[in-house]
């Protein structure tokens, strides 16, 4: 891992509330920091890039040559990123043509992706551009939390098809993060899963801020509903003062 504000953590301790003389809360933050520290990430690429030889080397630090083609594996790894805790729940996704079927799924129920291709596969990182696609049209919206992956960075001299500036294009188009990885090296696993959780709690922060700022608005047009009714029922009843009199 190279990431030095970043640290794997035995437990897990839930995220702290602000101290006696710390702003309070408001209740759409509040709601949000009770499941703050759990990120549900799906790792998604054509079969054969590396998604799970990835997964295992951030899970358990180890790195299998030979790996039967994944259908579902699911993962749970403790951490602490940037002094907060952080459980990510990872989703390892079959790559095959056979599975596609059940991407929709995976999709659904993802909060943050991990799209890998391998640099010595051009077809692998042709296909991670309709798997964006998807996941924006499954999740209906675009800014959804992605770390774009070129893995295999330790067979590049005699095999790379994909140059390195095309990954560093495609990332600065999606506005994400991109690392170019071996999982056979450890070189950057543990730095895309907390890359990911970042965009993860930087989505999740504009949610909150684009959640109270509706509640603001609906509170100030209650308000002044309110302040309008009640200077129309003052005008009726002076009116109907005078009418008695």
């Amino acid at each position: 891992m190279s990431a030095a504000d970043s640290e794997d953590d035995g437990c897990l301790s839930p995220p702290q509330s602000p101290g006696p003389g710390g702003p309070p809360l408001s209740p759409s933050a509040r709601a949000l920091n009770s499941q703050s520290h759990i990120y549900k990430i799906v790792i998604l690429g054509e079969g054969g890039v590396g998604k799970s030889a990835l997964t295992m080397q951030f899970v358990s630090h180890s790195f299998l040559d030979f790996h039967d083609p994944t259908i579902e594996d699911a993962y749970q790894k403790q951490a602490r990123i940037d002094g907060e805790p952080a459980l990510l729940d990872i989703l390892d996704t079959a790559g095959q043509v056979e599975f596609t079927a059940m991407r929709d799924q995976y999709m659904r129920g993802g909060e943050g992706f991990v799209l890998c291709y391998s640099i010595t596969d051009r077809h692998s990182y042709d296909e991670i551009i309709e798997y964006k696609k998807q996941i924006q049209r499954v999740q209906h919206r675009e800014d959804v939390p992605v770390v774009l992956v070129g893995n295999k960075y330790d067979l590049q001299e005699h095999m790379r098809q994909v140059a390195a500036d095309e990954g560093k294009a495609l990332a600065q188009q999606w506005d994400c993060p991109f690392y170019e990885t071996s999982a056979a090296l450890r070189h950057f696993v543990d730095d895309v899963f907390h890359a990911l959780v970042r965009e993860i709690r930087k989505r999740r922060r504009a949610e909150v801020l684009a959640l109270e700022r509706r509640n603001k608005k609906k509170n100030r047009g209650k308000r002044i509903k309110a302040m309008l009714t009640g200077v129309f029922k003052k005008s009726a009843d002076s009116e109907s003062e005078s009418s008695s009199k």
